[in-house]
């Protein structure tokens, strides 16, 4: 069934789409063949800035529902009934890849999660991981720089990353964490995603808590070994998009047990770690997950450019009931997320469909700007007005958190149990005999290639002090390699 004529952006249609007009059949092409040049140059402009992280990335919709009252916790309304279902898009993504890598690389894995809510759109930027690199936006450039391609030799450099992370103890636990079994997962589908950061919850009463999100993949953990990985990623560099198009295409939905851990704010400043430390879990024990919903992801986008490639995600998106925590690295996103869209992909990136709420109106003083898109119509553009605009509700959507002390740059507190190697140390002692070797050939593969002794050394000496057993073998190991 036809579509009815080709037309130009401006609707006229269009004569012919297979010869350029020109200056008699063998002559010069005419500037006036409008639809030619408009042709070029709309393909010329086709691209916009890739993301500088999380370049490479699918995206599905899909339906949150809620399975458990978390009214005594929270007053986003989107969780205030058992059985309320919420639209959803996510995204997941590798983190250093540029737009065309492969999929199947040994990196963690982005997870941006927008609801749809009707009090707005809420979304949750985590990743697969339950901690980070760094614990401090200020250091989070540096850290990215080490891992894209160098300036002078635009590759990736072991010294590069190495170097860093000897200097950077804190990133032992996530290192330990990425290198392992779970480094490289055999798709999107079969690894779990989290909130990775400390949010605020409230209630009605305005109580305050502390949570952390967790998606455990209702299809089994499956992951890559590296030589399978290096495999994949020649054969077909789509693979993780690909499987998870052609699982909503053929309605194999796949889902994820929605879990939180809730901290009553008052236990915050005694608690053994420090609650919000990107790099650091709060240990089950302390806080067992609480299974409050389900994801399912169900819909495809229909095109990957508007809906995926322009699809924005900012953490400092909440809702009523729902905030940030002094976390410093959640701190730091909270601007350079939105500072990034409104960059690559413009100020009104929000009037696009994807981006824009789905169970609401929004309604602000904005206006104009690259592609605005002139929905405000004849509308005041200030508040307080007296022509019937949108009005402050005099409700904050989180609660104030107490502060004291001086300005400075200020390291955070010291917590009892407070270090950077404890809880990589005992991330390696759950592991099996096998998982240790794996973990243990993976690093010692990539430290073995820096080029200098002191910077293997020190790489080296932060696993010999999360774990004796574990330094020593990688010592070993790095050695055989380095000769």
């Amino acid at each position: 069934m036809t579509q009815g004529p080709l037309t130009t952006e401006a609707g006229a249609p269009v004569a012919d789409n297979q010869n350029s007009e020109t200056a008699g059949p063998g002559g010069p092409v005419l500037v006036q063949d409008q639809a030619l040049l408009e042709k070029l140059a709309h393909f010329n402009r086709e691209r916009i800035p890739e993301r500088v992280v999380h370049a490479r990335g699918a995206g599905a919709y899909g339906t949150f529902t809620l399975t458990r009252d978390v009214s005594q916790w929270t007053r986003a309304a989107f969780l205030s009934e058992v059985g309320k279902q919420t639209e959803t898009f996510l995204r997941v993504s590798t983190v250093a890849g540029n737009l065309g890598a492969a999929d199947a690389a040994r990196d963690p894995r982005g997870w941006a999660l927008k609801f749809y809510t009707e009090e707005g759109n809420y979304d949750l930027v985590g990743n697969n991981t339950p901690v980070f690199f760094v614990k401090d936006a200020i250091k989070f450039p540096d850290f990215i720089h080490t891992q894209k391609r160098d300036p002078y030799t635009g590759s990736q450099e072991a010294d590069n990353v190495w170097d860093f992370w000897g200097l950077s103890p804190e990133s032992t636990h996530q290192v330990t964490w990425l290198f392992g079994d779970r480094g490289i997962p055999a798709s999107y589908r079969h690894m779990n995603g989290y909130g990775s950061h400390t949010y605020q919850w409230n209630n009605e009463a305005g109580e305050v808590f502390w949570v952390k999100y967790h998606f455990k993949t209702d299809q089994g953990i499956k992951s890559l070994t590296t030589e399978e990985a290096v495999r994949l990623s020649g054969v077909d560099p789509d693979s993780h998009q690909r499987d998870l198009r052609e699982a909503i295409e053929r309605g194999d939905f796949p889902t994820w047990t929605v879990q939180v851990q809730i901290m009553p704010a008052d236990e915050a400043a005694t608690y053994r770690f420090n609650p919000f430390d990107l790099t650091k879990v709060w240990p089950h024990e302390d806080y067992p997950p609480i299974e409050i919903g389900t994801l399912e992801l169900n819909r495809n986008p229909e095109n990957i450019f508007a809906e995926v490639e322009q699809s924005i995600f900012s953490p400092a998106h909440f809702v009523p009931g729902i905030g940030p925590s002094p976390d410093k690295m959640l701190q730091g996103r909270l601007f350079a997320y939105g500072d990034a869209h409104r960059y690559r992909v413009g100020i009104n990136a929000d009037h696009l469909p994807v981006n824009r709420p789905h169970a609401t109106e929004a309604r602000t003083n904005s206006r104009d700007g690259y592609l605005y898109d002139g929905r405000h119509k004849g509308a005041k553009n200030y508040e307080p007005n007296s022509f019937g605009g949108p009005t402050e509700t005099g409700r904050p959507l989180w609660q104030p958190v107490s502060v004291t002390g001086g300005t400075g740059n200020h390291e955070a507190a010291v917590h009892a149990e407070d270090n950077d190697f404890v809880q990589a140390g005992n991330l390696y002692r759950l592991m099996s005999e096998d998982e240790k070797g794996r973990l243990i050939d993976n690093l010692a593969g990539f430290i073995a290639k820096v080029s200098r002794d002191d910077i293997a050394e020190r790489a080296v000496n932060n696993f010999r002090q999360a774990d004796a057993d574990f330094g020593k073998r990688l010592e070993v190991a790095v050695q055989a390699l380095r000769g």
